[in-house]
């Protein structure tokens, strides 16, 4: 605790030294940039807004297109394809943020929080339709059913002899010699 009291006592006296309008408490708030340049401007009317709105995520004008103007708040963002989530993208290639699977500038899905690999996403596209599925799963449950009232009839049981119960009609035991 003292090694942070001492810190703060010494960025305070290099914050007078330096003599500066910014503050160093301030600076790192300033340097992050995306916030301020990620932020969705209003939405783009005209076609010099819209190549500026492209320019500004880094998009083709061909790619660029923004969210309709039904006032949720979308502005001038471009409105991305959903397609696949994180984790389909390749796992060994380079990214420049390995942990997220993105690379730097990347602009992000608007709904992000829905791709990335701690929530459910859309998977790849399935080998077969959904109908292939459920017609297997019949025939298969058709197949163990049929096999089972075939061999219905068919039991078969642990050989036992009928329990032997006293009586005194019936000898079940003789200890003659």
């Amino acid at each position: 605790m003292a090694f942070v009291a001492k810190a703060g006592k010494h960025l305070a006296s290099l914050n007078k030294t330096l003599n500066n309008a910014k503050s160093i408490s301030t600076t790192a708030k300033t340097l992050a940039g995306w916030n301020k340049d990620f932020k969705p401007a209003p939405y783009p009317e005209t076609d010099k807004a819209k190549l500026e709105a492209a320019k500004k995520y880094r998009l083709l004008p061909s790619e660029y297109r923004p969210y309709a103007d039904d006032g949720l708040g979308y502005g001038d963002y471009p409105k991305l394809e959903a397609g696949f989530g994180v984790e389909s993208r390749d796992p060994y290639y380079p990214y420049d943020f390995p942990e997220h699977k993105r690379n730097f500038h990347e602009t992000f899905h608007a709904d992000v929080e829905m791709y990335d690999e701690c929530h459910y996403s859309q998977p790849e596209k399935p080998r077969y339709s959904n109908a292939h599925y459920f017609t297997w799963f019949l025939g298969s449950m058709a197949a163990f059913f049929a096999i089972y009232y075939y061999l219905e009839r068919m039991r078969m049981y642990r050989p036992v002899i009928p329990k032997q119960y006293p009586s005194k009609d019936k000898k079940h035991y003789t200890f003659d010699s």
